[in-house]
């Protein structure tokens, strides 16, 4: 989040002045180590408006365990107030630079449920997909992350699409997307490799029709070909293979299909015009 947005939401659109008598409160709270460990800030009896600006002069220094525990204690104090709404939002976004999600997104759907119409709901609902969108793991684990942060963008891009909070969860979108594709295609191949060729077409089909978009669809249609030649279904793969040079006529795995049907496993396509060149459309001439 950038600082100017921050500024926005911990002061509801008063940062400037708000952020100027920021320190007023810090000597009020006395914090402790001990063995190295952090114990919990001591909080002593102050006006709400001073806590919350203690709180935002944590989240200046990029103090988060700190920032946390005083805008809990904004909340605790004065659960009522304007400044404990202000305070709930910057407590997940506290958790979230604290790299507690799971904290984060509770914060988050807690504002949210408590502060439906609030401007800054946007931003809870976008956060809630930052979480889930930074806890993505590589392809080859589970994915549950990038489900939840699916929903999260599609979420903000539905109920605010002029924001820009919506503009970029479009592109977090689009990657949580490529690696929910990817996810399916590391399995197809799995399943292609061990044998199990019905099941890596079901793979390969899904990242096809739901992941069309996505970076991993030529690859897609390139191992439909060779599944269904596996399988022994020329026609089908013929078909495919046509569909995929109609889409990537210039691109490696339409080069790599094309050996496959012709029996030319490593075979270079011909220039255009060429006697071969024309062998998928006068084959398959429906399909364009």
């Amino acid at each position: 989040m950038r600082r100017d947005e921050t500024k926005n939401i911990r002061s509801g659109g008063r940062g400037t002045t708000l952020l100027l008598a920021a320190g007023l409160g810090a000597a009020l709270i006395v914090a402790g180590c001990q063995n190295g460990r952090r114990e919990r800030l001591q909080f002593v009896e102050q006006p709400v408006e001073q806590l919350y600006l203690t709180g935002a002069r944590f989240v200046d220094r990029r103090q988060w365990p700190e920032a946390v525990q005083t805008f809990q204690e904004v909340e605790r104090q004065f659960p009522f107030s304007e400044w404990a709404r202000r305070g709930q939002i910057m407590l997940a976004y506290s958790h979230y630079r604290a790299k507690e999600y799971e904290e984060a997104i509770a914060a988050a759907q807690n504002f949210i449920s408590l502060y439906p119409g609030n401007p800054s709901a946007a931003y809870a609902y976008y956060l809630i997909g930052i979480c889930n969108f930074d806890q993505i793991l590589d392809v080859s684990r589970d994915q549950a992350s990038t489900a939840a942060a699916l929903r999260a963008f599609n979420d903000v891009i539905q109920r605010f699409p002029e924001t820009a909070y919506a503009r970029d969860s479009q592109v977090k979108l689009d990657l949580a997307r490529d690696q929910l594709a990817g996810r399916e295609m590391a399995v197809g191949r799995f399943y292609l490799r061990s044998g199990q060729t019905l099941s890596a077409i079901n793979r390969f089909k899904t990242v096809i029709d739901v992941f069309e978009t996505t970076t991993h669809t030529e690859e897609a249609l390139h191992r439909l070909v060779e599944a269904y030649l596996t399988l022994g279904v020329r026609d089908e793969a013929n078909r495919i293979a046509a569909v995929l040079g109609y889409n990537y006529p210039d691109g490696a795995w339409y080069e790599r299909s094309y050996g496959l049907v012709t029996g030319e496993s490593n075979a270079i396509l011909p220039p255009p015009g060429s006697k071969k060149s024309g062998f998928f459309k006068r084959a398959f001439g429906w399909i364009f």
